[in-house]
């Protein structure tokens, strides 16, 4: 599975964006799938991630009714919604593909459990 994030950019205080994540191979909608990110000199942390049926999902703490994650298996792609964005939000947003293709756990909020990961795209949020 090659996975490949886009839509990152500079937004202020209180916007919105949509992360995109195109993945290639058969294999897709058999993957749980997850957001994560890291900000200059943090570790990189869990965001969000959605079962295979996109039925499921789970967020971090700091991004619960805000961010919203979702797949479209047709089009092979995983979606991150993130409103009412704050300067905490600010990092390289990398989405990725679990490394099984087991029907459970629904989905995985630590990376160890993922094999696959896209290239990041840079979100700045503006105070």
């Amino acid at each position: 599975v090659q996975l490949q994030a886009f839509g990152g950019g500079l937004v202020q205080d209180g916007g919105s964006l949509r992360l995109s994540c195109a993945a290639s191979g058969p294999t897709f909608s058999s993957r749980a799938l997850g957001w994560f990110r890291q900000a200059p000199e943090k570790e990189r942390e869990f965001v969000a991630a959605i079962s295979r049926s996109g039925a499921n999902a789970g967020y971090a703490d700091s991004v619960k009714g805000r961010f919203t994650i979702s797949r479209d298996n047709g089009k092979n792609t995983m979606y991150l919604q993130m409103n009412s964005l704050k300067p905490d939000d600010t990092a390289v947003y990398y989405c990725a593909a679990a490394a099984s293709n087991s029907p459970r756990p629904d989905y995985y909020s630590r990376d160890i459990f993922y094999g696959y990961w896209g290239q990041g795209t840079l979100v700045t949020v503006s105070s």
